[in-house]
């Protein structure tokens, strides 16, 4: 197939409202029946799993078999990706009701984005390590330096943790709230989870939304001299 065609078979079957809705619902990076993606979709069971099997086709999805249940979620992170970046048009065109807040709230303050952390706290985390001289932008992704490699130490992350996989080590991940790369790819995955061991962050429940506890503001401010 030519890459126009594909392409046009591609954002056909991503702005769908309906496929939409569930692509929306699997940026919390979980991995849903179903059900759960009709529910998310307010359709059918039956509905949902037309809608999913094109998404299969396509290599949008994929699915795994667990005792009775089928679980969907993204056949890999760049489908995550794109469906994030999508999202900077509805941003950019949404409605402006009087001014808006320096800082956001909710989901702009502070979410996922896949499994990598994103928002005005994503956004401002690594721009404070590239102030630091902990990351560098290089083309579409970050170099992790000598001494941010000595800072991620702290997280027990190393280098050799990430020899062998095809999954990029950085990337830079338009911020549909902020407008300015959050990190992602296998390191923002890995600092995340840290984070999350951490305690830094409480979720929110049916949400991608991530509240900074006061254990994650002393110990962000004490590493990074960033406060929340």
């Amino acid at each position: 197939m030519e890459v126009e065609e594909r392409f046009i078979l591609i954002s056909g079957l991503l702005c769908e409202p309906t496929r939409a809705r569930m692509l929306w619902q699997l940026l919390d990076g979980k991995a849903y029946t179903a059900s759960e993606l009709a529910a998310a979709a307010d359709i059918s069971p039956t509905a949902a799993s037309n809608h999913l099997s094109k998404l299969l086709d396509a290599d949008i999805l994929k699915v795994e078999t667990q005792g009775r249940h089928r679980y969907y979620s993204f056949s890999d992170p760049e489908v995550a990706y794109v469906v994030e970046a999508l999202a900077q048009l509805a941003h950019r065109n949404s409605p402006k009701h009087g001014k808006v807040p320096a800082i956001p709230g909710g989901v702009k303050y502070c979410r996922t984005c896949y499994d990598h952390l994103a928002g005005f706290v994503g956004v401002t985390i690594v721009e404070t390590m590239e102030e630091k001289g902990l990351l560098k932008k290089s083309d579409d992704h970050y170099q992790v330096t000598g001494k941010g490699w000595k800072w991620l130490a702290g997280f027990d992350i190393f280098e050799d943790d990430f020899s062998g996989s095809r999954r990029p080590l950085t990337r830079q991940c338009l911020d549909w709230s902020e407008r300015r790369p959050h990190l992602a790819g296998q390191l923002g995955a890995m600092l995340l989870n840290k984070m999350h061991e951490k305690k830094w962050f409480k979720k929110v429940q049916f949400s991608r939304e991530l509240i900074v506890t006061s254990k994650g503001q002393q110990e962000i401010f004490a590493l990074l001299g960033i406060t929340l």
